[in-house]
Formats: C-alpha cells, sequence, structure tokens
C-alpha cells in the first residue's frame, strides 16, 4: 500500500467514529434510546463513507487499514456488551459477537509474534457480519412496538449469530493456512 497522508478525510471520519463512541454508550446506559440511535446511525454512516471516499480520493491508508476494523470492532463490542448488561440482547449474543473479535486480534497479534507480515483486508464474510450486527443494533434501538417485533429481533438474533460464527470460522480457516504455508516458506529458506 503506498503510504499518503494519514491525516485525510477517510481517517479524520474513522477517528470521529470512534470519539462518538463514549457518548453512544452513555446514551444507552442513561435509557436514551433515540439519542443512542442517532449516534449510532452518525457512527455507522461515517463507516461507509470512509470507505468510500478512501477509494474515489484515493486516499488509502496504512493507518486508515487499522484504524477502520478497530473502529468498528470497538463500536459494535461495545453496543453488545451495554445491550446485553441492560438486558435488551441476549447475554449468548454478545459472547458470540466479542469472540469472534477477539479471535481475530488474538490472530493479529500471533501474526505480530511470529514476524509474519499479513495484509488487512476485510472479507466478504466480515463485511456480511458487520452489516448484521448494525441491523440487529440498530433494530433494537428503534425500540419497535409493532406487531412481530418480537420475531423479527430473533430472526436477527441468530442471522447475526449465524454470520458472526461462519466469519469467525472463516478467519481462522485462513489464519491457520497462511500460518502453515508461512512456515512452510521459513523452513525451505534455512
Amino acid at each position: 500500500m503506498k503510504q499518503k497522508n494519514a491525516i485525510n478525510i477517510p481517517n479524520i471520519l474513522t477517528i470521529i467514529r470512534i470519539l462518538l463512541i463514549p457518548l453512544f454508550i452513555i446514551f444507552l446506559l442513561k435509557d436514551m434510546f433515540h439519542f443512542a440511535l442517532l449516534v449510532f446511525t452518525i457512527a455507522a454512516i461515517s463507516d461507509g463513507l470512509d470507505g468510500l471516499f478512501a477509494r474515489y480520493l484515493d486516499q488509502r491508508t496504512l493507518l486508515g487499514a487499522y484504524l477502520d476494523p478497530l473502529a468498528d470492532k470497538l463500536l459494535l463490542t461495545s453496543a453488545f456488551i451495554v445491550l446485553a448488561v441492560i438486558k435488551i440482547v441476549p447475554a449468548w449474543l454478545a459472547v458470540i459477537v466479542i469472540s469472534r473479535d477477539i479471535l481475530i486480534v488474538l490472530g493479529i497479534a500471533i501474526f505480530a509474534m511470529a514476524d509474519i507480515s499479513i495484509e488487512i483486508r476485510p472479507r466478504m464474510t466480515s463485511k456480511c457480519t458487520t452489516v448484521c450486527q448494525i441491523l440487529t443494533v440498530f433494530f433494537l434501538l428503534l425500540d419497535p412496538k409493532i406487531s412481530g417485533a418480537d420475531m423479527i429481533k430473533w430472526i436477527l438474533y441468530w442471522l447475526t449469530a449465524g454470520i458472526t460464527i461462519l466469519s469467525g470460522l472463516h478467519y481462522t480457516y485462513i489464519g491457520m493456512n497462511f500460518i502453515q504455508n508461512a512456515s512452510g516458506n521459513s523452513r525451505r529458506n534455512t
């Protein structure tokens, strides 16, 4: 990745998203769901915009490659933890979401400790996972009183859980193959 100025529109949007997280959490904890929904929506829109600007303005940076997924993980992990604590989302779903993110971070840490260079690239399963998690949080923050809302919630819970697990397994498979290939290459070079 060609190095560019790290202070650019996509990275500024990502940093704003990170800075919105404490405000989002405070609104959730104070049962101010409409304000939490507004902050979450702004954060979700900024997530789409930073990627759009990075591509179309050719402002992709190494910092952005690390910050963007980190901002997503911080926002969604915070959302699921707080929603589980205030008993709006089932704890088992929060555990699945958090476990996948911990698995990914541990994988990156293992690569760093083993001095294995990797390119941070979101996979399609990861993008689908993020979309499902965002939709689930968004729907829960709407506080719907429409008939059938409970059925929609449970469909979202199970869809989010299934795709999150699939994504975690996918990253595990990729990581294990990557480590196997890297160790095989190092043996041949010695």
